[in-house]
């Protein structure tokens, strides 16, 4: 298991055997080819991809103890200039028998979760603990982040496989200012990357996507969409945690 200090991972460590395990290697693999296919629909991971820009951390099956740790010091980069539009990629050890779709999504909440109850600093009181309000986002340290999950499950939207692994990206808010839903090179960045994403997966634009801040819209239904073009039904899986 990784140590505290060792817990964000580089685009150098993810290749080297003596910092990670062998199952990592190969889905890292599987995860670089993807994204910097050049027909991939996000220009802006694939730059990231290319320019070592991104970071990794892993969990395996029966130990999630060190992804705390490891959002904590990618949240750390942030601190000071240059601000880079990091993402963070967390992969899960690959299941020894591929699940479905709501197998997936069950394990991602269980995830989030976990890291919401181990999260040492407080919900910001000026922001929404109810996921059905329209302004919930999903905090830790402190700070809103966007959570997407991918897995093996997705046979139609391809943009969501990413290997064996499920597989989370973690990308704080703070990289999409200027790029807001409302903004005008917010708008058409998205617009771009949706047209390729309909393009790869053959589907048309999930309905439970929008941009934060929409009305009619929960953040929550787009952490972990469906394959398929059906609205998410049903209450979030996330609880805020009971303070003692």
């Amino acid at each position: 298991m990784l140590t505290a200090s060792s817990s964000l991972l580089t685009k150098e460590d993810m290749t080297n055997p003596d910092r990670v395990p062998q199952w990592l290697i190969k889905e890292y693999q599987t995860f670089h080819e993807t994204v910097t296919d050049k027909t991939f629909p996000c220009y802006f991971g694939m730059k990231a991809e290319n320019k070592g820009e991104l970071r990794y951390a892993y969990i395996t099956q029966e130990d999630w103890s060190n992804l705390p740790k490891a959002v904590e010091s990618f949240l750390d980069l942030f601190q000071e200039p240059p601000y880079i539009r990091h993402g963070l990629f967390v992969f899960m050890e690959p299941e020894s028998m591929e699940g479905d779709i709501e197998f997936y999504r069950k394990r991602f909440w269980e995830i989030l979760q976990y890291l919401h109850q181990e999260d040492v600093k407080p919900w910001p009181i000026e922001k929404p603990k109810d996921p059905d309000h329209y302004l919930w986002d999903y905090h830790f340290a402190g700070e809103p982040i966007f959570v997407f999950g991918n897995a093996p499950a997705y046979k139609q939207r391809k943009t969501r496989d990413l290997g064996n692994s499920l597989v989370l990206g973690f990308q704080p808010r703070m990289i999409f200012e200027g790029l807001e839903g409302t903004e005008k090179g917010g708008i058409m960045s998205r617009e771009k990357v949706r047209e390729r994403v309909e393009k790869w997966d053959n589907l048309p634009k999930h309905p439970d996507i929008s941009h934060f801040g929409d009305v009619n819209h929960n953040e929550w239904k787009q952490f972990f969409i469906g394959d398929d073009i059906e609205p998410i039904k049903g209450k979030c899986p996330f609880h805020h945690k009971q303070l003692t």
